[in-house]
Parts: structure tokens; sequence; C-alpha cells
């Protein structure tokens, strides 16, 4: 039996996380979804379907997956969506999932096991159309976690990470460098990795959760992190940082001011002070000095998010950015709670942008004008170069897709 990861229709309520990457390349807890099912299986390999644009640059990243590749004629199908824990992955391993079968969590498509040649032909589609597999394989309810809006990624977090944590064998070990002058609290659960440097006057306190500093991260002096914490490999916290409960800073990023709750992917900078609370900022961007988000609004009611053009009711109370790729915002930028904001946007000046920002957007609140491919291409090359990360033909090419798709 061969395991796929396959991308339904429900990519298209994560706009603008998804030009770039698969749905299970996102992150919540200590782990992308894709890294979750791998730990979770360690005994399967698991394959993967993604939109055809996506494939080239992707079978370059993970060189060793197999990509939209039918290589077996029982084949289980499961979402990219679902969350996989010690739970869902004992059902993949057990056998529960069975042939000719459909699994649903309400209207959700979770899984389905078939030959896929019967199903599909010789080539897998762009996207698993739920309803179609609805119609053809008979249905059984299972239950498991997923993400079905962009805000679950920062609303499920947390919990993502308390169930994560105790999970990790790691923890308790240190291997990197800690100044005599650092503070580790309950260190039983804290994990320095090999080349990691704690710097003077750093506080990591782990009394009520886990931190996770990765090989060759730094922890400048003064900065304090607290319960639930993960430091990617080579990324850096800045002097006087406040890192606090249930925070994921990406491999290579810098992480600088006060961080809560929220998901940093790689080589992102959020390096200076400034609040971000409650957001999911995405590879490559920037966020200028005193920016602000806003995670709360003064009535304290839930907070409303724009998918797709519908404005829809989050049931949070605590939510504040999510940003997509290459996107940066100047110096004193403030966020009002729920902003979404595009790929590759700049957003600068006084007063608060809108809510909702296209991608490829260049302004603030006086306005936007279209940002000019060229100028953006050359703005990623550079800062991705200076990061000694190539940029790649088919990177760009995923590049304008994106940029043709926003332009329609």
């Amino acid at each position: 039996m061969q395991v796929i990861l396959f991308e339904d229709d429900g990519v298209h309520k994560f706009s603008p996380l998804l030009h770039l990457k698969p749905i299970y390349e996102l992150t919540l807890g200590m782990r992308s979804l894709r890294e979750k099912f791998e730990v979770a299986l360690p005994s399967l390999k698991v394959g993967l379907h993604m939109r055809p644009v996506l494939a080239p640059h992707w079978r370059l990243v993970l060189p060793n997956h197999a990509i939209n590749d039918i290589a077996d004629d029982d084949v289980l199908f499961l979402n990219g969506r679902v969350i996989c824990d010690q739970f869902f992955a004992k059902k993949v391993l057990s056998g529960a999932f069975e042939f000719g079968k459909a699994y649903f969590n309400g209207g959700q498509l979770i899984a389905f096991r078939a030959n896929p040649k019967e199903v599909f032909g010789d080539t897998l589609p762009e996207l698993i159309d739920a309803k179609m597999i609805s119609e053809r394989f008979s249905s059984t309810q299972v239950d498991c976690r997923y993400i079905a809006f962009m805000w679950d990624l920062v609303r499920l977090h947390p919990e993502e990470f308390r169930r994560e944590a105790p999970l990790c064998a790691e923890f308790g070990q240190i291997h990197g460098q800690v100044h005599p002058r650092a503070v580790l609290v309950n260190d039983a659960r804290i994990y320095i990795g090999a080349g990691a440097d704690v710097r003077a006057g750093a506080v990591l306190d782990a009394t009520d959760g886990y931190i996770y500093v990765s090989a060759n991260a730094k922890i400048f002096p003064n900065a304090v992190l607290m319960n639930n914490v993960f430091i990617g490999t080579g990324a850096t916290v800045k002097i006087g940082a406040k890192i606090y409960d249930h925070v994921y800073i990406g491999a290579y990023s810098k992480a600088g001011g006060e961080i809560e709750s929220s998901i940093i992917e790689s080589y992102a900078n959020k390096q200076h002070e400034g609040f971000l609370g409650h957001s999911y900022i995405s590879s490559w961007c920037n966020l200028g000095a005193d920016t602000n988000t806003s995670d709360l609004k003064n009535n304290y009611s839930t907070i409303r998010m724009n998918v797709n053009g519908k404005e829809i009711d989050t049931k949070m109370q605590f939510l504040g950015l999510i940003m997509g790729e290459h996107s940066k915002c100047g110096i004193n930028t403030m966020f009002n709670t729920g902003t979404v904001v595009g790929m590759s946007s700049n957003i600068f000046g006084a007063g608060f942008p809108p809510k909702t920002i296209g991608d490829f957007q260049w302004g603030g609140a006086d306005g936007f004008v279209n940002y000019d491919l060229e100028k953006a291409l050359a703005v990623a090359r550079t800062v991705m170069q200076r990061r000694n990360v190539r940029f790649t033909p088919e990177y760009e090419a995923l590049f304008r897709h994106a940029y043709t798709k926003a332009m329609r």
C-alpha cells in the first residue's frame, strides 16, 4: 500500500499562504503538517500530491519524496489538512482505512483508499474533488483534527504545541553553549541543540511548558523565552526580546520585540521592537521596526476575517495578522485585528491599512497600486541571495504564476 498526502479544494480558503507551497507545508505546533505525518508514521514512505504548478520547485526542495507519482494500485490518500496525531496514526497503521471506502469528518474529506488509475486514470487531478469521491465510494465518518481556514493555524497552534512537546525525547539535553550567567528554569524541559549559543542574561523559563532551541540558533543577551517556544535551526532571538507562550520561530528567522502565540516561518524577519500576537507570518516576510499587530478588539467581540471576498466570523477573540510570503511593512506600521496581507505586498505610511490587502500590492492607508512584477522579482532574488538561498528558475516560474493569478 502506498500512502499519499493530497490537496483538495480546501486550499482555496488558505489564500494567500499557498501560492508557493502545498497545504501540508504549513506549520502549527512544532512542525509542518507533512512532518507530523512523517514523525507519526515512521515505517511508511509518504508520497505527496500537489498542484502541478508547484511540483517542479518542490521536487528540488524535497528530492527524496515521490511527488504526483503513482507507484501502486492500492493507495491510501490522506488529506494534507489533517493534523496527524498518535490517534490518527493508529488508524492508519491498524488498517482501519479500508480499500474502496472514503472517510469524512462532517463534510470534510479526510481519507480514501483506492486504485488511483481506476479513479483518475494515469494522472492525478490538480485538486482532489471531495464531491466526486463521496459519489463514487461508500462513506464513513472518522474522528480527527484538521485545518479548514487560515485562522485554524493560529487557533489550534497552542494545543498542538502542548500535544507534541511531551512526545519529544530530546528535552533535557544541552548540546550547545550556555553562558554561565544565562538562566535556564526547569531545564528538564529545555533542549539546546549543537552549535546553539545562549548568551549572558538570557532567560529560558520552561516552568509551565517546553523550550526547544535548534542547532546553531542564537539567543542574545537579556532575551526572555517563556513556556512552549520553538526556535528553529540557525534562527536568532535579538537582545531584550520577549517571547511568550506558544511561539514558533522558523529556521534562519530573526525575532525581536514582543511575540505571543504566533508562527513565523523560515527566513522571515521580525527583529525589532513592536508587538506580534496570534499571527502567522510566512517565509521571506519582513516587519519593519515598531510594527504592531492588534489581536483583540476594543469591545472584546469575535473577529471577522475576509476569505475570498466573504466576511466570516472566526469565533476567535484573539487574532492578529496573517501575511503571505515575501511581503513587507515599513517602520511603525499598525495592523488591525484579523488583517490578511497577500503575497509580495509592501505596506507603509501612517494609519491603519485595510484589513484585506491583496497579492502584489504597494501602499497603505491612503490606497494601493499594483506592484511591478519585475521589481518584485528583483527584490525577492536579492533577499534570498543575501541568505545564500538560490532563486531558481522553478521558483521564479511559481512567482510569475502567482502574479498572473493576482492580476486577473
